[in-house]
């Protein structure tokens, strides 16, 4: 296996020699994390049917255990790779995720499966900043902006094909959303291994505060459970007041350990960028609408409209594709029009869709008035997260990973809250009414104006000077062999 090369005074570097190689099993790990996250939102009923007697409420744990765990240990995860071995990491990720998916694929139970799902999220929480902080040094300096724009356009791809893909595959049975992933994973372990090298932090680096990782899990999990139970309980019961103190009190044990901690979970000097900074807000807004939105439309093609699982499948799948095209072309895009151009516009893309339906959609099917909306909603997702994912290219080489990190964190804290609040607003006396649905795709508008708002800020960062940079690979030192 050969190193990553030497960095020259220039800060120019030709990269890893099989670097073309390194992308495509890099953007595969991104794919299969980000893919998984969303690919059971259309299996849902189809789960709630081999486990009867379940709510939606209880059911959602089955994409929420997914979200809450990858979004509470991705920071960790990430720190850990730096101290460990990148790639070490990742291969055990790897691993881990794809012995957790066929868990998955053969759950005797419901709480099983929750239980599997959430093993599986530790997996994609070890693999997803780690294959970005293995994918930049890879590749030359002048690179990293398109590189990071390929690797951001796949998750996002990978994201917005999971209902139609998985539509497909429940029609077999709702385990194939799972039993895809181990043939999968097991030729991308493969492939990881014969091409990445390894790189870990410099010597001496510390590891990250326990305290904190185990209270940020406590927090987000606290914040959800209270949002998706608020109904069930009552809003101003007592379990929502101790739900309440236990989210507020694990928070704020957190922030300040992650303010004087001198191992701190993310180091406070991330947010001293504020493109960075804007787009950690942006990507948790936009993602707390994306992921409403997606379950949303799943209920709604199948709740309101009685389409079965392969129906409702297709029927999204033009968003997909929309948002397939848009993506893999962002790149391009951001380079005439600038990154912050993109992230600015593509939230109100987005919005445009919910508009249209809060216009056009009626009780009674009618695909052709909702179809425009779909495309429109798809466009905006894809112009819209390479960009603020790429912001990571304003910190230091050796932020990199944990800055990828804390993005990728915001996303999966705004997934979880994405779908909390949709089982809220659902869990109403009439459910699956045209009024239940509106209330939702007026949460997603709001949410993405805020997220446009926040990427006014977002913006390409400043030229590192060729001694910093230099300096800051330097943090990072590759090795030979595993």
């Amino acid at each position: 296996m050969a190193a990553l090369p030497e960095t020259s005074a220039d800060g120019a570097a030709d990269g890893h020699p099989k670097r073309g190689l390194v992308l495509v099993v890099l953007c595969a790990v991104a794919f299969m994390a980000q893919f998984d996250l969303f690919v059971a939102n259309i299996a849902l009923p189809s789960i709630g049917q081999s486990f009867s007697g379940q709510g939606l409420g209880t059911l959602s744990w089955v994409l929420n255990a997914y979200a809450i765990v990858f979004a509470a240990f991705l920071v960790p995860a990430g720190r850990l790779a730096d101290h460990f071995g990148r790639r070490r990491f990742l291969l055990a990720g790897l691993a881990t995720f794809t012995i957790a998916s066929a868990v998955c694929a053969v759950a005797p139970s419901l709480l099983v499966l929750i239980m599997a799902r959430a093993v599986q999220a530790l997996g994609a929480a070890m693999i997803v900043p780690t294959s970005l902080g293995l994918l930049l040094p890879a590749f030359p300096k002048r690179q990293h902006n398109l590189v990071v724009g390929i690797w951001a356009g796949v998750a996002a791809v990978a994201a917005t094909s999971g209902p139609p893909v998985g539509g497909l595959l429940v029609e077999a049975s709702w385990r194939w959303v799972f039993l895809v992933n181990v043939p999968i994973g097991l030729v991308t372990l493969a492939g990881g291994r014969l091409v990445l090298s390894e790189i870990r932090a410099a010597a001496g680096a510390r590891l990250p505060d326990p305290v904190s990782v185990l209270t940020a899990l406590a927090a987000i999990t606290a914040l959800t459970l209270g949002t998706v139970q608020g109904s069930a309980w009552g809003w101003a019961s007592g379990r929502e007041v101790l739900v309440a103190v236990v989210f507020l009190a694990t928070a704020g044990v957190t922030v300040r350990r992650t303010l004087t901690h001198r191992s701190p979970l993310a180091e406070p000097d991330l947010f001293r960028s504020r493109p960075f900074t804007a787009a950690v807000i942006a990507l948790l807004m936009f993602w707390l609408s994306f992921a409403a939105w997606l379950l949303g439309t799943v209920l709604f093609f199948q709740n309101a409209w009685h389409y079965s699982t392969l129906q409702a499948g297709l029927a999204i799948a033009p968003g997909p594709l929309a948002a397939a095209v848009f993506a893999t072309s962002s790149g391009r895009l951001a380079a005439i029009f600038s990154p912050r151009a993109l992230a600015v516009a593509g939230p109100l893309l987005f919005a445009a869709g919910p508009v249209s339906w809060l216009v056009a959609a009626t009780a009674t099917p009618d695909y052709g008035a909702f179809l425009p909306g779909l495309i429109v909603a798809g466009m905006g997702s894809g112009l819209t997260q390479a960009p603020l994912l790429a912001s990571v290219s304003t910190l230091p080489a050796h932020r990199a990973t944990t800055g990828s990190a804390v993005l990728n964190m915001a996303r999966q804290v705004g997934s979880a809250l994405g779908v909390a609040i949709v089982v809220a607003i659902y869990a109403s006396p009439s459910p699956h009414s045209l009024a239940a649905f509106r209330r939702g795709w007026v949460l997603g508008i709001i949410a993405l104006l805020i997220a446009s708002a926040a990427s006014l800020l977002v913006r390409p960062g400043r030229a590192v000077s060729n001694a910093a940079r230099v300096s800051a690979i330097a943090g990072s030192r590759p090795e030979q062999g595993p």
